[in-house]
């Protein structure tokens, strides 16, 4: 296997803009599947959904990976989900990667996930194609999808292709670097036939193409000069260059109908001639021992192996690791090293993947993703073949936003319920798990309602544990307003060696959203404070966080500042100093007029304009700010941040709102302060939980 002839690409897309049919029907054209089998109606659901819930559901949960020949190239296709509540997936994918395939509707354009998808995109440097799908659909309109790459995405995005007949007429596609039409027949559109342009798109055509030799005379200044000067192109030339260009970062714009068999082996081609294959990525681990260091990974088979586990999936015979190889080679049996835990492991199996069904095989070489199995780790752990050799960048993780607490129906499946919970936290690092000190509950966190439900459901399937959910419970954090001035001491005097200490500073508001937003800074002069207690001061005020005094969330946005204090010689220790910082910490917080902030999610709704009155309606009754209101074809998109604590159930009200056609997305925008009205009744709410736990 030629690792110039390697590519590992991604198709990841808005929710429903057909993306895993699309990899059903590159399936079929490249030999894999010998039957076309589809996500919605009769049948057995798409190959690459293979969960029982995706096939219900019709949505993508888990990516799969595959691999298919075409053309002499071998492709490792990676399907990834659409819905925001899987980013963590779209994530891991994209992590892997080394091309991808951006999918968009025809009539939908650029929607929110898309802009998701396309922030991951760039933050891992990813080339891309964009593929237009359902031409098939009414109000299909390319161009304007084009100018959305352009204006919501800031891609440079320019068409390699032109339709021909548009909605249901549509026939297939003309070719603007070999000037030719291809149209797709057979039952299966196996056929592409290749024919002259029809004359009514001579002119449309030969215009395309000019915008298209424009857009790549950036990438190119022999091109620049042979448009300059108006001579001829010659094909080999444009066909460098778009490489060059794609692997630069333009997007070139393809189109088809994968439901309708049309277009999909044009964007093959497109994928084996422009996609980058495993040389062409430049790829650096760290040094553990210096993590400022970088090393540079090489697909060279000959040196240390170095691999990501990217994925986890627990099936009926063990764990089965997916893996990117970035340099050297593994075999079957050897053992490798673990750089998180510095464990050696041995790689007991090694399959390569075909969404369910897998092939053994001897042994993989850099460039390959495969899947091994026998190891125990972590998603995102690096392996190589010797200790402290090299990590790969942990990906990035958002927080969770929205937590449930939930009980098994019978007492005897809680042992069941935590091993299937420990399981799937270990599987997705956006999901967490704990225990409410004060409730005993179990509580599960994670990234929205969806996330969270599916979950439960999948502990009921997979597991056979019946759930009891509690009401969702939302992450607010403590936040002071104000600069107080502190002057605390801490006196405890009772026969023997006592416990003096007494601190004074500022404790001040700073503008921060996230977690660890804490800051703690000493200027004592003149040993008022000896050095060595100074920690245990920051270790008290540190260890007061987790629970603020106004509803016992975790406090946020604080800075405290030690000016002065005064010490004795005998009383005084760092557990003296340590309980001072607490002490004064319960007490003056409150005088610093603490607020609660709430989390605000950003929601885009998408619903027929007939609705849209009732649905903006809606959004304002739930304290939402109304951010913008497009419509566009007879679909209103309405978006607008909305508190958390108001969106749950929405879901369901949404569907009832408008008779089963809206959708709506939600992920985390920022923190902001909680009315006073709504802080009060919060505070009341904690307050008899409380009385309740007491009794």
């Amino acid at each position: 296997m030629k690792l110039e002839k390697v590519r590992n690409i991604g198709i990841s897309a808005h929710i429903d803009s057909g993306k895993t049919t699309l990899s059903e029907r590159i399936l079929f054209y490249t030999g894999r599947i010998h039957k076309i089998e589809d996500v919605r109606g009769g049948g057995d659901g798409a190959t690459m959904d293979h969960m029982e819930l995706e096939k219900e559901r019709g949505i993508t949960i888990t990516s799969a990976a595959t691999s298919v020949q075409y053309d002499g190239h071998h492709i490792n296709l990676i399907d990834t989900p659409g819905h925001v509540d899987f980013t963590v997936e779209v994530e891991r994918s994209l992590r892997v990667l080394d091309g991808a395939v951006l999918v968009l509707c025809s009539v939908g354009g650029v929607q929110s996930q898309s802009i998701t998808v396309d922030r991951q995109m760039k933050r891992y440097q990813i080339p891309r194609l964009a593929f237009i799908n359902k031409m098939d659909r009414t109000g299909a309109n390319p161009r304007r999808v084009v100018e959305q790459l352009r204006e919501k995405l800031g891609a440079d995005a320019f068409l390699a292709q032109i339709p021909i007949g548009a909605e249901d007429n549509f026939r297939g596609v003309v070719d603007l670097i070999e000037m030719k039409a291809y149209t797709f027949e057979g039952d299966q559109g196996e056929k592409v036939i290749t024919s002259d342009i029809p004359e009514d798109l001579q002119d449309e055509a030969a215009d395309a193409r000019v915008n298209m030799l424009d857009s790549l005379s950036n990438y190119s200044d022999e091109v620049m000069e042979l448009l300059l000067s108006e001579e001829e192109v010659s094909k080999d030339l444009i066909y460098k260059t778009m490489r060059q260009a794609v692997l630069n970062g333009a997007t070139p714009v393809y189109m088809g109908s994968a439901f309708k068999n049309k277009g999909v082996q044009p964007l093959l081609d497109a994928i084996t001639a422009y996609l980058p294959s495993p040389l062409d990525r430049e790829i650096y681990g760290r040094d553990p021992s210096d993590e400022s260091k970088k090393i540079e990974l090489t697909p060279d088979k000959d040196k240390p192996f170095v691999g990501m586990a990217f994925k986890i999936v627990e099936d009926p015979f063990g764990q089965l690791t997916f893996m990117r190889v970035y340099q050297g080679s593994i075999k079957k049996g050897e053992a490798y090293v673990n750089q998180r835990s510095s464990k050696k492991e041995r790689f007991s199996r090694i399959v390569r993947m075909h969404s369910e069904k897998r092939e053994e095989i001897d042994e993989a070489y850099a460039g390959d993703i495969v899947a091994v199995m026998g190891i125990d780790c972590a998603s995102g752990d690096t392996y190589c073949s010797e200790r402290d050799y090299a990590t790969l960048e942990s990906m990035f993780v958002p927080e969770p936003v929205i937590k449930i607490a939930v009980t098994p129906l019978n007492r005897g499946d809680g042992d069941k319920m935590s091993k299937a919970l420990q399981r799937f936290r270990k599987e997705d690092p956006t999901f967490s798990v704990y225990t409410d000190e004060e409730t005993n509950e179990i509580l599960i966190s994670g990234m929205g309602e969806l996330h969270l439900e599916i979950y439960i459901e999948r502990i009921r399937r997979e597991y056979g544990v019946e759930i009891e959910v509690g009401a969702p419970k939302v992450s607010y954090r403590e936040s002071p307003t104000k600069t107080v001035e502190f002057d605390y001491k801490h006196k405890k005097q009772t026969g023997g060696s006592g416990q003096f200490a007494h601190i004074k500073g500022t404790l001040t508001p700073i503008e921060s959203e996230s977690e660890d937003s804490f800051e703690f800074e000493e200027k004592i002069v003149g040993g008022r404070i000896p050095k060595q207690y100074i920690p245990a001061v920051e270790k008290g005020f540190r260890d007061s966080l987790g629970k603020g005094p106004v509803a016992d969330y975790p406090v946020v946005g604080t800075r405290i500042e030690l000016l002065d204090g005064s010490y004795h010689e005998v009383d005084s220790s760092e557990k003296a100093f340590y309980t001072a910082a607490q002490g004064c910490f319960r007490e003056y917080f409150k005088q610093a007029a603490p607020k609660l902030l709430e989390p605000i999610m950003k929601v885009e709704i998408e619903v027929p304009e007939d609705f849209q009155g009732t649905v903006t309606g809606d959004v304002i009754r739930r304290r939402g700010v109304m951010h913008s209101n497009d419509t566009n074809e007879g679909m209103t998109v309405i978006i607008a941040e909305v508190p958390l604590a108001e969106t749950f159930g929405y879901a369901t009200d949404l569907r009832s709102m408008t008779q089963g056609q809206g959708t709506f997305t939600m992920e985390l925008a920022k923190y902001s302060q909680t009315p006073s009205n709504i802080q009060e009744d919060i505070i009341a709410e904690r307050k008899k939980e409380e009385l309740a736990g007491a009794r």
